[in-house]
């Protein structure tokens, strides 16, 4: 018996083969049979092929006997081509992962050194990335041959940048903060203020971009050396004077009209998109789901009631509207002007009658610039009223309206005498902010009697009833349930959209200055 063999395998071993064949290999393998390395015997080959022949029968028949049974045959081919699928499924399986993986290494390598994409609708102009230097020379402005060199001026990461630029339809962050705040006119008026990472950002635009572009003659809100009194100045002592209000200022000026104006500055068409989705947003609707919230984006991006960039950029895409107004104005003998969405145009003598081809002509102007007038915004006043621009009476001086004046003092007095309980000025809820508001508005239309209303506000506020009252107030929370006893129709302070410089030269509002500090919100540009 073979060694280390049973007798069930014995029997398989001959039956494979032969009987013979098995023995010669057992004769062989015990040494009774002398193996010629060189030739074999005839015996030794005729049973070798016997053992061949026998297997390749034993193979035909077992073949033979499968295809007599069709059904387990098919079941067998079944078997076997699934087999080799699952094979090749696992094959490819595993090729396509390596390749994503090899992709997604290759992306996150790309992404640290480029940005190739933004969002749905924004990232078509990725790609191109040459600026044109002579014209950026020719407005002074910085160079950025690639998002990379521009995060590295702004001092933030790559990644940074294209978290804040990202364009999301649906997301669960939010890059603004929103709420509303009491308009003049009545209702209320939405703010987008930033949040700190995008609002650093924006300064940083406004700053070293946006700052360095000089604004047309005719725009006054917002630009250095500039403020409201300027603003009226031309219009003292005219017969007619124009007021036009252009409706849904920030919101008419689409993200495509920012990055254009980025490119005709002369900024590769990539930076050029980044910057205008630094400087926009979309209205979004706060949506909570499975006690999640998502923004969900309903309008196309515009320029945010808020964004401490959307009034120097609405200066530089007015430009065109200015020069046009400039030019209309000069052909009917009128003098114009704008403090951001507020239009004033005046005339004496004949030019006055012309108010109505005037008008006509702006109304064109306005539609064809992609804005719209408010009509319930629209005056015209003529000499023996009193004619006002941005909060300013121009009659036969610059001056304030005296009945705000002597309700003002009265306010003062008032408090003197009972304190701040019941009391209210204008429509924020804040009393003391709204008063020193007032003063510093006064101060810097008519700096004299301005000085004297701050020195009595502060003499007043400087008292330890008033100071102890103010704390009461504002810990307590009854601000508003003291104010609701006064009237609605409170004088409003006109608010100084124009800080003071230092030096007491008018600056625009988010203009960089060491020492001062806006009298009211900076979000408040309207």
């Amino acid at each position: 018996m073979a060694e280390g063999l049973t007798r069930q395998q014995l029997y398989d071993r001959i039956r494979a083969s032969s009987k013979e064949e098995f023995i010669l290999e057992e004769m062989t393998r015990l040494g009774f049979w002398a193996r010629n390395t060189s030739q074999p015997s005839l015996p030794e080959t005729l049973i070798r092929r016997e053992g061949e022949l026998r297997r390749e029968l034993n193979e035909l028949l077992a073949e033979k006997q499968k295809y007599r049974n069709k059904e387990k045959m098919l079941a067998d081919m079944r078997k076997e081509r699934m087999a080799k699928a699952k094979l090749k499924r696992a094959e490819t399986k595993k090729r396509n992962e390596e390749k994503r993986i090899a992709r997604a290494a290759a992306w996150a390598e790309k992404k640290k050194v480029d940005i190739t994409y933004l969002g749905e609708d924004v990232s078509a102009g990725l790609n191109k990335i040459t600026p044109d230097e002579a014209q950026l020379a020719k407005f002074g402005l910085p160079v950025f041959k690639d998002a990379t060199a521009l995060a590295a001026a702004m001092g933030i990461s790559l990644g940074k940048l294209r978290f804040l630029a990202f364009n999301r339809q649906v997301a669960n962050t939010s890059h603004y903060q929103r709420f509303e705040i009491p308009k003049k006119s009545g209702g209320t008026r939405v703010i987008s203020a930033p949040m700190p990472q995008l609002k650093a950002a924006q300064h940083w635009i406004l700053e070293n971009i946006l700052y360095k572009i000089n604004n047309s003659a005719a725009a006054h809100g917002f630009v250095p050396g500039r403020s409201i009194v300027t603003n009226a100045v031309p219009h003292v002592g005219q017969d007619i004077v124009i007021n036009i209000d252009l409706r849904d200022f920030f919101p008419s000026v689409p993200y495509k009209r920012v990055k254009g104006l980025f490119c005709k500055l002369g900024y590769a068409e990539q930076v050029a998109t980044i910057l205008g989705l630094l400087c926009t947003e979309p209205e979004v609707d706060e949506i909570l789901l499975d006690n999640r919230k998502y923004y969900v984006a309903k309008t196309e991006r515009h320029l945010p009631q808020g964004a401490p960039t959307s009034p120097a950029l609405t200066n530089l895409i007015c430009f065109k509207l200015d020069r046009r107004f400039e030019g209309l104005a000069a052909k009917y003998g009128y003098a114009y002007t704008r403090y951001a969405d507020d239009m004033t145009f005046s005339a004496k003598g004949d030019a006055a009658d012309k108010a109505g081809q005037v008008l006509w002509a702006v109304k064109q102007v306005v539609k064809e610039e992609g804005f719209t007038i408010h009509p319930d915004k629209l005056k015209v006043m003529r000499r023996g009223d009193k004619r006002e621009v941005t909060g300013i009476v121009v009659n036969e001086k610059i001056s304030l309206d005296r009945d705000t004046l002597r309700k003002f003092r009265a306010l003062l007095h008032q408090i003197s005498k009972t304190g701040l309980a019941g009391k209210r000025w204008g429509k924020g809820k804040n009393i003391i902010s709204s008063m020193e508001g007032f003063a510093n508005y006064v101060y810097m239309v008519k700096p004299e009697q301005g000085a004297k209303l701050k020195e009595t506000l502060a003499t007043l506020l400087q008292r330890e009833d008033i100071k102890t009252e103010a704390r009461n107030l504002w810990t307590t929370g009854t601000t508003d349930a003291a104010t609701a006893a006064m009237p609605a129709d409170a004088p409003s302070a006109p608010q100084p959209s124009v800080p003071q410089h230092p030096e007491g030269i008018p600056v625009a509002k988010d203009a960089p200055t060491a020492t001062n500090k806006p009298d009211k919100p900076w979000w408040d540009v309207l």
